[in-house]
């Protein structure tokens, strides 16, 4: 495949990607950030994967279910037509508590005829790294490694189990189905269940949608953004993950491929930002448990990023048996950066706690360790906001003094006087405004180019860098500054090619990028809109929307030249910023039925 044309499924504890011609190319069980037991995508001839193969196929179309997560591939062949809706259930089982196990069901539906296909049916447990034996049994079939870490999955289907497994032509003259789950189930699986979990998961989903904020414009987009960024939610802990996928290279070929199924606070918390937004505060609740959770003692740094399950140590590893996306290796599990030091993280640490603050009502307890946190915070700014660190795109062999984590140690302490405020903590105000006030001055001095006339990547460099165009999204400044203004254009006219955007263009650790990072383009669209050039900020989304794949969904970065999907997919940082370019170009205005729905609460 020349794009990422997938579709995602899941359930908020792992998901799946399938291929636009309905083959599952990637499913890590039995959570998002466990080995994989279908990794074709990484490997086309050792990941292993299930698909489907009909005898006289005329042509496949995919699409999802309206405002659902249920993704429907249909054949329509010369002896009949099938749809096989994919999907992870996931539904309300009792108050408040979800059944949502880690299984992908493939439910076909009989639409005409009798269509005959094949069915390939390849797990390889452990990310392939050793053989996967797999055997008909009378209820199910099972596979498992045999060498290695003990691994093993299980396979329910209404379609005959040996003719499925050796590849037999098989027929549809009514509708069936295939389960697949880490775990054996108790209950006999049949058609009439998987229908019924189907079903409840269409429901659970069209709930959910129903409560997303509507506007008035590009309200579909928003949605199918917004169900994705669900599905890269981790419900048993509130984590939200970058990505997916892991080791989708950046550039074809190159090594800049990294494990993005991690919880990194920046991009979470950006998110969650966006999701309140939408009206989804469960989401923005349970996040925030989340990274409270990981509150360090008063003297222990914060890290970055840490694992779905609030793991601090994400050791990195490098699978050299697989080849990986169109031989691009190294393939790596595991992420080393969450050893680096990043300033920004203060900022968008002390953020999220002041949109608790606002958003939910608080014990006094729970209070009093915030407002802890809060303090402990400002400390650590202050010891730490004259140093050098890797910057928000993870430089990995150069600390810097990087533009973009000093504008979000500002923030940290200008949340923090406010926080105070909410308190009325007022007794350490004049301290903490003269610190602001010092970061701010060093910034403006350090941070400007007159020759550039912009703000740049670092300071006492002339190289821009798309991150700077946060500084009003912050409160940094304001849009109407002339200074802001110039620095739109001039990282426009700098870091634009093609109509698409660098982070930068100088040389890091691994030379000179050669991909567009969508997230950059669609901050350039924010950035112009607000500054007043309007229609052309209108224009550049419309075209940026194109460059999604056929379901509208959108990776991490974009050739240049051809505009192909590459980098980890579906990348979180993406889709919040084209809901949030959506909403900026709507103007922030509702839908007429969300201002009656306003109205009769």
């Amino acid at each position: 495949m020349d794009n990422l044309n997938y579709g995602i499924v899941g359930n908020c504890k792992s998901a799946a990607l399938v291929s636009k011609d309905g083959s599952l190319d990637w499913l890590c069980l039995p959570k998002f950030d466990s080995s994989s037991v279908f990794g074709r995508l990484l490997d086309d001839e050792k990941g292993g994967h299930m698909a489907i193969l009909p005898e006289k196929l005329s042509e496949s179309k995919q699409f999802y279910l309206p405002r659902t997560n249920i993704l429907c591939t249909r054949f329509e062949c010369e002896d009949g037509i099938f749809e096989v809706h994919d999907f992870m259930p996931r539904y309300e089982n009792q108050k408040e508590k979800y059944y949502s196990p880690p299984d992908i069901i493939r439910y076909f539906r009989h639409i005409t005829g009798n269509p005959s296909f094949r069915i390939v049916y390849d797990p390889r447990l452990e990310y392939a790294e050793f053989e996967t034996k797999t055997v008909v049994n009378e209820h199910y079939v099972k596979s498992n490694t045999n060498k290695g870490p003990y691994d093993s999955l299980y396979m329910y289907t209404s379609f005959d189990k040996q003719k499925l497994v050796a590849g037999e032509v098989l027929h549809l003259p009514e509708d069936q189905f295939i389960l697949v789950s880490y775990n054996q189930k108790l209950l006999k699986q049949d058609v009439k269940r998987a229908y019924l979990k189907l079903m409840r998961t269409q429901v659970y989903w069209l709930n959910w949608s129903e409560r997303t904020t509507r506007f008035k414009e590009y309200n579909d987009e928003i949605n199918r953004s917004a169900l994705t960024l669900k599905l890269l939610s981790y419900e048993k802990t509130g984590a939200v993950l970058a990505a997916l996928t892991t080791s989708l290279p950046e550039t074809i070929g190159e090594e800049r491929n990294w494990d993005y199924r991690f919880c990194w606070i920046r991009d979470a918390s950006m998110v969650v930002r966006i999701m309140t937004g939408l009206g989804h505060l469960s989401l923005t609740k349970h996040y925030l448990d989340f990274i409270i959770s990981l509150l360090p003692e008063k003297d222990e740094r914060i890290q970055i990023m840490y694992g779905i399950n609030g793991e601090k140590k994400l050791s990195e590893k490098v699978l050299k048996h697989l080849k990986g996306y169109e031989g691009s290796c190294p393939v790596r599990i595991g992420n080393a950066a969450y050893k680096q030091k990043q300033n920004d993280i203060y900022g968008i640490l002390v953020d999220v706690v002041y949109q608790q603050f606002k958003l939910f009502p608080a014990s006094l307890e729970y209070s009093e360790e915030l407002w802890t946190l809060v303090r402990n915070v400002v400390k650590m700014v202050e010891r730490n906001w004259q140093k050098p660190d890797k910057g928000i795109w993870e430089f990995r062999n150069e600390s810097r003094h990087f533009t973009f984590s000093k504008v979000l140690c500002w923030v940290a302490i200008d949340r923090a006087v406010k926080i105070g405020n909410l308190l009325k903590q007022e007794e350490l105000f004049t301290d903490w405004e003269r610190l602001r006030d010092r970061i701010r001055d060093s910034i403006l001095k350090n941070a400007w180019s007159e020759e550039k006339q912009s703000f740049t990547q670092s300071y006492g460099s002339e190289d821009l860098d798309a991150s700077v165009l946060l500084m009003e999204s912050y409160g940094f400044v304001q849009a109407s500054d002339p200074r802001f203004k110039s620095t739109v254009l001039a990282v426009q006219r700098e870091l634009e090619y093609n109509g698409l955007m660098y982070r930068y263009k100088n040389a890091d650790d691994f030379g000179e990028p050669q991909s567009a990072f969508t997230i950059c383009s669609f901050w350039l669209v924010n950035s112009l809109y607000k500054s007043g050039y309007k229609e052309e900020a209108r224009e550049r989304f419309n075209q940026l929307l194109l460059y999604s794949n056929h379901l509208g969904l959108f990776s991490e970065d974009l050739d240049f030249k051809t505009k192909r999907m590459l980098g980890n997919f579906p990348q979180a940082y993406s889709h919040m910023a084209m809901i949030e370019s959506a909403i900026t170009i709507s103007e922030g205005e509702l839908s007429m039925e969300e201002i009656i729905r306003e109205a009769i609460k």
